[in-house]
């Protein structure tokens, strides 16, 4: 704050108000998803935005309800109401709480991208078809209440006949505004414009869709109050929730994080992870306290806070101030929101967090045991439930894993020379001007693999060699670190090139497509062939 400036507090200001008309019909879809109220969307936006930017390890980041967490709220709330996912919230925020203080800020490097990318698909595709059902106005005509994915799927089949046509007709406009509006302005989200749109059309066109207001006729557009009752904390209530917070707990550690990181990329900043932590613990416990739902760092907001020029906390508390403020005078107009044009929305964010072309693409290029792993987690968070999924998917990683240390270590009795008698020391070369060498060595897994992204060039640099006659095997973290590490210094106009890169890492490095993409005469068998290859590309 010491050199704040009128100037960034104007762009502060903006960008949060832009934030927050992005936010609100986000945060008043991810709430009807997860089985609550629309208000307990915006009392989760406004007061767990406000805390993770006063609080929070990173400068620019935006809390509120996510996607990721859709599903297992609305299980929570249909199995245990929403007493029971008051008090799954508040121990999840404490555990963050916790697991801050403990600095396991880093330790969650270890739950390998497989994972995060399957369950996150998984949990896209249990949010899409928890939509179908009010993007065609079909109704339940023998009273079903599905939970689980496989419950809503049979339901939608034996009531298709429900099909509601107007409502199928004001979810695919809504979709088309959704898809279309970006190409015509990027200053005002599509989503607001879709909202509008068909609130309009259903209202003066007289079609029978179902509202907002009439599913949720008690509407309220007052501030939140405290709803915390300690009558409820009992020993028993308390560990039939363990599980359930132990898994908002982690989702919402590894989603915050994954934010701060992608935020930090794009405002050349470093993030406080353990602060991060503490942050997101005392937010969902403060938005469990008032109503709310467990919150997280929402990607797409915090990018959106970036891109329009929001550089400090400012922005985020804004965003929180700006909610309150559309709470107050404007909430009685969310009841004419058509349920249709919410569960447009909610599609189009669960394709965006997809990443179905990632998913796609590790198939297509990682090794046998990381697909397993994909798949499993992937299958598990769709048929089953996250838990499941987080649980299983962990465990498999680690005893793939600890199988592959086994396959490609050998354990045997070396002389070890100083470094000027060996041959191949990199201190025996001169290295040519503007070429910086960097050596890795050892098997390159989820666990290490975040170390690629240290490496760090100087002002000057023009060619960046990476030695890997050490490097035994590497897996799917691994190559994607690797990928972003050439994208970044790509961008700054390095070159890349690589000696003697071992049989297993060549291979997934092939299946990929990065020996393509970096060129197959930048990949030397020995380092004098390499330094003398990155000579000629000055």
């Amino acid at each position: 704050m010491k050199t704040y400036s009128k100037e960034q507090f104007v762009k502060d200001v903006v960008a949060g108000i832009i934030v927050a008309i992005i936010a609100l019909p986000l945060s008043i879809a991810l709430a009807i998803a997860s089985g609550v109220t629309p208000t307990a969307g915006i009392y989760t936006a406004i007061i767990a935005g406000f805390l993770v930017a006063f609080l929070g390890g990173s400068r620019v980041q935006i809390a509120g309800p996510t996607a990721a967490f859709a599903t297992i709220v609305a299980g929570i709330v249909a199995k245990d109401g929403t007493q029971g996912l008051m008090i799954a919230t508040i121990m999840a925020g404490i555990l963050l709480i916790i697991m801050g203080f403990l600095r396991f800020g880093m330790l969650l490097k270890f739950i390998p991208y497989t994972i995060t990318t399957g369950f996150t698909a998984g949990i896209a595709v249990t949010l899409f078809i928890g939509q179908i059902k009010d993007f065609a106005g079909i109704s339940y005509l023998n009273g079903e209440k599905p939970i689980e994915t496989s419950e809503k799927v049979m339901a939608i089949v034996n009531n298709i006949k429900t099909v509601n046509l107007s409502a199928l007709l004001i979810g695919f406009i809504s979709l088309a505004i959704l898809i279309i509006w970006p190409k015509v302005s990027k200053k005002i989200p599509g989503s607001l414009i879709a909202v509008i749109v068909s609130a309009l059309i259903v209202k003066f066109a007289g079609l029978n869709v179902n509202t907002i207001g009439s599913l949720y006729p008690d509407l309220s557009n007052k501030l939140p109050t405290l709803t915390v009752s300690m009558e409820t904390f009992t020993l028993a209530n308390i560990r039939g929730q363990l599980s359930n917070a132990v898994t908002i707990a982690i989702l919402a550690g590894i989603e915050s994080l994954l934010s701060a990181v992608v935020a930090d990329s794009m405002i050349n900043s470093k993030h406080r992870s353990n602060m991060e932590l503490v942050a997101q613990g005392v937010a969902n416990i403060g938005s469990a306290c008032f109503g709310g739902i467990p919150a997280t760092g929402a990607i797409a907001r915090t990018a959106a806070n970036i891109k329009n020029g929001g550089r400090t906390p400012i922005a985020g508390m804004v965003h929180s101030v700006t909610l309150v403020l559309v709470l107050v005078l404007l909430m009685p107009y969310a009841k004419l929101i058509p349920m249709p044009c919410i569960a447009a929305i909610l599609f189009q964010v669960a394709y965006n967090m997809s990443g179905w072309r990632t998913f796609v693409n590790l198939c297509k290029s990682s090794p046998k045991s990381d697909i397993l792993v994909l798949l499993t987690t992937f299958v598990l968070t769709v048929v089953f439930d996250l838990v499941v999924a987080i649980e299983i998917g962990i465990l498999l990683a680690a005893v793939l894993f600890m199988k592959r240390m086994s396959d490609v270590t050998n354990v045997e009795g070396w002389v070890y020379p100083d470094d000027e008698d060996d041959p191949d020391s990199i201190s025996l070369r001169v290295v040519p001007k503007d070429v910086l060498v960097y050596e890795i060595s050892g098997p390159m897994f989820f666990g290490a693999a975040d170390k690629i992204l240290r490496i760090s060039v100087n002002d000057d640099t023009k060619v960046l060699v990476i030695r890997m006659r050490g490097v035994n095997a590497i897996d799917a973290t691994a190559m994607h670190n690797l990928e972003q590490l050439f994208d970044t210094f790509t961008a700054k106009g390095i070159r890349f090139v690589f000696s003697h890169v071992n049989e297993q890492p060549m291979q997934v490095m092939t299946k990929a497509g990065f020996v393509e993409k970096v060129g197959n005469d930048n990949f030397q068998p020995h380092i004098d062939e390499a330094l003398k290859r990155a000579e000629s590309l000055q």
